[in-house]
């Protein structure tokens, strides 16, 4: 069975680079350049997922996830040239799935759309029918989010498809955070938590094992994807 993707993206050259790069994965592509001819197109085909450009001649990428998300569930990922905080609060909000800003790399966007396109199914097969909610896959054994895997039981990482070389105690920093993802957890607790020792304020191998961690997932330190530093508290991941 086909998996249908919509592409939204007044920008020709953009369009075409994220259609290669997602019929290479076997995804049937349907290219738009404008909201109104890609909304009219939802009675007649069944989409497993969307990508929408923020900035379009006709309607904005904000209406047209609003539109979608009145009678369909499938996940939605935002594209946008602006990196204001408020852009990304007002798509998620509104039912994007995941938020992308240009430029970017077609190796992450597909990366996203994967794990966009898991959670869906594994959506889907729970009847689960919230709208809007957050499809963060969290199971007992593996965590999947943004092109990040990590595994307990095959003790294996993974970024953009790409395996990652970790040690004991960096998987089990990694895997702590994740096991928190989206709360801040403070450096004691994590210390704590992994070493099984007594924190100690002096102690700075926290922040050099994260530092490690980074530089093996390519993350720049100033500003981090995934692995973010908040300051006299602790990490997050997100």
């Amino acid at each position: 069975m086909s998996i249908n993707i919509m592409i939204v993206e007044d920008e020709p050259a953009i369009a075409d680079l994220v259609g290669v790069y997602l019929r290479n994965e076997n995804y049937k592509v349907h290219i738009f350049h404008g909201g109104e001819p890609a909304l009219a197109t939802l009675e007649t085909t069944i989409y497993d997922l969307a990508i929408l450009d923020v900035m379009l001649p006709d309607m904005d990428g904000f209406s047209i996830c609003r539109k979608i998300r009145e009678d369909y569930f499938f996940p939605i990922i935002m594209l946008t040239a602006k990196v204001e905080d408020i852009d990304k609060i007002t798509g998620l909000t509104i039912g994007a799935d995941d938020y992308i800003t240009k430029p970017f790399n077609p190796i992450e966007l597909v990366a996203r759309v994967k794990t966009q396109l898991r959670r869906y199914k594994r959506y889907n097969h729970a009847g689960n029918d919230k709208i809007g909610s957050d499809f963060s896959e969290r199971t007992k054994n593996e965590y999947d989010f943004a092109g990040l895997i990590i595994n307990k039981d095959t003790h294996k990482c993974s970024l953009y498809g790409e395996v990652i070389s970790l040690t004991p105690l960096e998987f089990n920093i990694l895997w702590f955070l994740c096991e928190n993802k989206g709360r801040v957890v403070p450096t004691e607790e994590l210390f704590e938590q992994v070493w099984g020792e007594k924190y100690m304020n002096s102690n700075n191998t926290v922040m050099a094992h994260i530092a490690r961690l980074r530089e093996k997932m390519n993350e720049p330190s100033r500003k981090p994807k995934f692995i973010k530093t908040v300051w006299g508290v602790g990490y997050t991941i997100e």
